[in-house]
């Protein structure tokens, strides 16, 4: 008997479990259940919402099936047929009726159970690891993805090839959660949202704007070093900018709706670059001044489905680190490879090593001269080679006005996740009329390249938080240290310490709670302030703290001077590793 292979074994056990839910609930309405990366789901129109006692059950049922290695049947069936099969099934008429005529429609039966589908399929149910499958979570989900469509309840499962394995990922699953950016933005006071005064909007705290803070004075500084100008512009524009442009042709859904002012139509911006182009295009440009790199804290606003928000992750209004550089054709080869150079030292600063390219190229509906093309594509090429950057190719993958290099970077527990784009643009030159005076003395059209480095900070913050766990470099903590007096008696000095920390130019406060040195101590730990400085008789008298570790590691007593020259030090250097 062959092996089953795991995706093969997973969309079985979705069967199974639908199986088990039909005789939980026997008027149960099925959806799809398909294999997924890690597992697999079905999607169930339910006469009641289920709860994890209901999970317990259906998992039980799920056991007697793969106990009972019912074996799986394939079975050819025309229109009519199926059609008979599943005359209870609405979700599943919809799917038969919408497939062409003609296509050999199969389902597939084990035990007292049948589905539509394509297989493939295991060869029984006995070949399913009995201890080596979970139900993890339900979660809602529209039929099809359309939300205009019914909600139904999705069940989540995964399955390994072994109880080892499965317990492994279950670990992987606690650690992700224990990580959750939502959950420790609530617990260390860094963020909130607030569904009803607007979902998908994001509420800086002042410990999280502590944060945001020093990433947008690096952001600046490097920005900065790196020859760029910093811009501002406006929140709305003109219907004009984004015809103009071209939003309104491609992206209208995407934008929310306008607002009249003086008889015109307005729009929130969903994009920085119209306005960047609008500021070049208000003088002669020589070819002299090229090239130009501009760049952008710019918040702008995008309309996202309700059911795909996500935290930091998935907002609607976001601030993108944006930038723009205009050149000649001879300079963007220099240019593609110095914001790649740029692009990976700000990751590594921010303490994420592994990155991973993806060079998009032209598809088949594409603006633009195809020797520009070419000669565009073969500079994100070299510079990815020059950097000596792995990457993959994804033919046919780049937008219709340029190709992009996409960068993924790794997080602590290694997910990928994209964040930098580094992309052409041949179509917005042209339709906003973009030129130079060569040093021919004739108009020529720039290259233009968008560049995002970080993304979103929204959604960067929320990747930084899970990526230490809330446990912040030293340099990036809200709160650096804190001084922790074991008496009353002590406050004085504590707060004199202080002081000279903050003038030192860090971020410290005093516990001024009546609490027990132990839980103080224990209480800064839990907000994983990097520094605690125990002071007392002894401390006070000889200028000196008691330094303490989140870590719980014990540095023993010090001088202030010497505290300072030490925290400071590694701040100055932004260094990432553990204290």
């Amino acid at each position: 008997m062959s092996q089953p292979d795991l995706e093969t074994m997973r969309h079985s056990a979705s069967h199974v479990m639908a199986e088990a839910v039909l005789k939980l609930f026997p008027e149960a309405k099925l959806g799809i259940g398909p294999a997924i990366e890690d597992g697999f789901y079905y999607d169930f129109d339910l006469p009641r919402a289920l709860t994890p006692e209901d999970l317990e059950r259906i998992s039980a049922l799920m056991v007697e099936s793969i106990k009972a290695r019912h074996p799986f049947i394939r079975q050819e069936v025309s229109r009519e047929e199926a059609l008979a099969l599943f005359a209870n099934q609405p979700y599943k008429l919809e799917l038969i009726r919408e497939m062409p005529e003609g296509e050999v429609i199969t389902i597939y039966r084990h035990g007292d159970f049948l589905d539509l589908c394509r297989g493939p399929h295991i060869e029984h149910t006995g070949q399913i690891p009995v201890d080596a499958f979970k139900l993890l979570n339900t979660a809602a989900a529209y039929w099809r993805g359309d939300e205009k469509r019914p909600m139904l309840q999705r069940i989540y499962g995964t399955l390994w090839p072994s109880r080892e394995e499965l317990l492994a990922y279950l670990a992987h699953l606690e650690e992700i959660e224990r990580r959750d950016h939502r959950r420790l933005g609530k617990e260390l006071d860094l963020f909130s949202l607030h569904e009803e005064a607007g979902a998908g909007l994001v509420y800086w705290h002042p410990k999280g704007g502590r944060i945001r803070q020093q990433v947008e004075d690096f952001w600046r500084q490097r920005h900065r070093e790196g020859g760029y100008e910093i811009l501002y512009t406006p929140h709305i524009g003109r219907a004009w900018l984004w015809e103009t442009s071209g939003h309104l042709g491609f992206y209208r859904e995407s934008m929310y709706s306008p607002m009249d002012i003086d008889g015109q139509d307005y729009y929130i911006k969903p994009m920085n670059c119209p306005f960047h182009i609008m500021i070049y295009n208000t003088q002669r440009r020589s070819y002299r001044e090229l090239p130009l790199r501009w760049a952008e804290l710019g918040t702008v606003y995008r309309y996202e489905k309700s059911g795909v928000l996500h935290g930091l992750m998935r907002v609607r209004g976001f601030t993108q680190d944006d930038a723009h550089i205009i050149c000649t054709p001879e300079q963007i080869e220099d240019e593609i490879l110095e914001v790649l150079r740029f692009s990976l030292s700000l990751w590594r600063a921010f303490g994420f090593e592994e990155i991973q390219a993806y060079l998009a190229t032209r598809p088949e509906k594409a603006i633009g001269e195809p020797a520009r093309w070419e000669q565009a594509l073969q500079s994100l090429r070299r510079a990815l080679l020059a950097e000596g950057i792995p990457y993959e190719v994804d033919e046919g993958g780049g937008a219709f006005y340029g190709p992009k290099i996409d960068l993924k970077i790794k997080d602590a527990l290694g997910r990928e996740w994209q964040m930098t784009t580094i992309q052409f643009d041949f179509n917005l030159p042209e339709r906003f009329d973009m030129v130079y005076i060569g040093e021919d003395g004739q108009e020529h059209r720039p290259y233009m390249v968008h560049r995002a480095l970080l993304g979103s900070l929204e959604r960067f913050f929320g990747v930084l938080i899970e990526h230490y766990a809330g446990a912040f470099p030293l340099w990036l903590a809200p709160v650096q240290a804190r001084l922790i007096p074991i008496a009353d008696r002590h406050m004085a000095y504590a707060q004199e310490v202080c002081q000279r920390l903050a003038a030192a130019g860090m971020r410290a406060e005093v516990d001024r709670s009546g609490d027990r040195m132990n839980a103080k101590i224990r209480a800064a730990q839990l907000e994983k302030i990097p520094y605690m400085l125990v002071v007392g008789d002894r401390e006070a008298s000889s200028g000196q703290v008691s330094v303490r570790l989140r870590t719980n590691e014990d540095l023993g007593a010090m001088s202030v001077e010497a505290f300072i020259q030490r925290a400071t030090a590694l701040i100055a250097a932004r260094d990432n590793r553990a204290l």
